[in-house]
């Protein structure tokens, strides 16, 4: 994720769900921005304080389950320094080994890193012209990258790329089939308390977004 992306994901932090008035396309293109975010780095003191504001405009009265994962994660994001996001990315997310939690595509639909999954999604990406920025050191199947391609799907300017079609095909062959097991292993860990409502915010719009695919 470049820096100007990563800019971006932080000013348009809750459209989705934080009742902005943005257009609904927009809406889902930053959650996929905020998603990449949170899972390319541990988020910074200033994106937590942009998320911890946030809950101004929450609506009390709204009980839809996205609305209410995401207030979990304004709770975390309000309660805790960007140090202890910080820790726990670092010690669950980072290892010269295997990782407490991958968050590449392969590992789960194929049991391995740099797998056949990995093949197909760089196939896919240069059928859309797009290419990793040259400072990105995660592979094209890390959730973030995945996260990334879909804003881009939704919000670029060339409609023969940014489309509902390519949109639908993309995510439901390169995240759709394991984006369950990657939030199931974090919460499988009960240490990971900042990480559990980013889990179940990324389970939750991504099941909205399966379920509107199945609707077209």
């Amino acid at each position: 994720m470049s820096e100007t992306a990563k800019e971006v994901a932080k000013e348009n932090l809750i459209a989705e769900v934080g009742d902005v008035g943005l257009p609904e396309d927009l809406a889902r293109a930053d959650l996929y921005g905020l998603i990449a975010r949170f899972f390319q780095s541990p988020p910074d003191q200033e994106l937590l304080d942009q998320i911890a504001a946030t809950a101004d405009q929450h609506d009390a009265a709204d009980d839809a389950p996205l609305a209410k994962v995401w207030m979990d994660v304004v709770e975390v994001a309000k309660n805790n320094p960007a140090k202890a996001w910080h820790d726990e990315f670092d010690l669950n997310f980072i290892s010269v080994g295997k990782p407490n939690v991958v968050l590449n595509g392969s590992f789960y639909m194929a049991g391995h890193l740099n797998e056949k999954p990995l093949v197909n999604i760089r196939r896919a990406l240069q059928e859309f012209g797009l290419e990793a920025a040259e400072e990105i050191t995660e592979t094209e199947d890390h959730i973030s990258a995945l996260c990334e391609v879909m804003r881009y799907l939704i919000a670029g300017d060339d409609v023969e790329i940014s489309n509902l079609t390519n949109q639908r095909v993309f995510f439901n062959e390169h995240i759709r089939p394991w984006y369950d097991e990657l939030c199931d292993a974090i919460e499988g860990i009960p240490e990971m308390h900042l990480y559990h409502p980013v889990a179940a915010l990324t389970r939750e719009f991504l099941a909205i977004e399966g379920q509107g695919f199945d609707m077209i």
